[in-house]
């Protein structure tokens, strides 16, 4: 068992800001990845959208719930308990308006988060400070959204072109005015993050954005679980799902087999002074004439 740690405030994160320490982030879906992300020592665990692809096998993020957010929230803080945990807001859970934007965030910090974070720029401006007068802190999200990636055509990068890069740049100084505490880049160009995070007040992280203030990425990406695709950002650290597999495998073969289960490595026997009663019991069972089949 590790000691049980100090959780890190919103402070603590602009400190790390002024120090050019790196913040480590990584997503989470379930009670033991989080606690596995907490014994590794990360600083954020975000419960992002992005588990209707990896846990729940959606085909993309716009499907995702909120009820399905909240049981995975309530999940993940059981396993982190000491960790910084932002929670991401589903496809329609905060662009219809403030009041349901503020809503659904009052949600995500009843199931024990500490953040909210949403996608988009100029366009939710108005629901981040709605959410921020509720007291919550946000996160805000440009570049690459998958919540709004059919609008330009598919998972691409975006800050490439001279007003793709301006777009970023305004709505990044947008978003800050608005009062949002974090900015993610998601696939954005290395330039562009590293001037938003010399620029900028607040903290600029990068998922596939070159060197910023702190980095995230896909756990189900690291471990390598998710076996549908790879972003080029991501570097795998292990290959967990091969490994998987082949347990699995061995597994089936033992019981083809009949190596599996051992006994008595894998057998609970019936205690001595209640053996002759259970074969007794067993030989009278036996003897009764069974029913006859209609």
């Amino acid at each position: 068992m590790t000691e049980q740690r100090k959780k890190k405030t919103l402070l603590d994160f602009y400190n790390m800001k002024k120090r050019d320490e790196k913040v480590v982030w990584i997503t989470g879906y379930s009670a033991p990845q989080a606690r596995f992300c907490e014994q590794a020592g990360v600083d954020m665990i975000l419960i992002g959208d992005s588990g209707g692809m990896c846990l729940l096998g959606y085909d993309s993020t716009i499907p995702v719930t909120m009820e399905e957010m909240i049981i995975i929230s309530k999940a993940v803080r059981r396993g982190a308990p000491n960790t910084w945990i932002i929670g991401d807001m589903p496809f329609m859970s905060y662009q219809k308006s403030n009041e349901s934007a503020v809503e659904n965030a009052g949600r995500f910090i009843k199931a024990g988060c500490d953040s909210i974070k949403l996608e988009g720029g100029k366009c939710v401006c108005s629901q981040i400070r709605a959410i921020t007068d509720a007291g919550i802190v946000v996160y805000a999200h440009l570049g690459m959204t998958p919540q709004s990636s059919n609008s330009f055509g598919g998972y691409k990068a975006q800050g490439r072109t001279v007003n793709s890069a301006r777009a970023i740049i305004e709505d990044a100084y947008a978003v800050q005015e608005a009062g949002a505490k974090f900015l993610l880049l998601e696939a954005v160009p290395p330039e562009i993050s590293l001037y938003l995070a010399e620029q900028l007040d607040i903290p600029v992280y990068g998922i596939g954005g070159g060197m910023c203030d702190g980095q995230l990425l896909i756990i189900s990406d690291v471990i390598g679980e998710f076996q549908l695709f790879t972003p080029k950002f991501v570097k795998k650290y292990a290959s967990i799902a091969d490994t998987i597999v082949n347990a699995i495998t061995e597994y089936k073969k033992d019981v083809q087999n009949k190596t599996f289960p051992e006994d008595p490595l894998h057998c609970y026997h019936i205690f001595k002074k209640h053996k002759e009663g259970i074969e007794k019991l067993m030989e009278e069972l036996a003897k009764k004439p069974k029913k006859e089949e209609k």
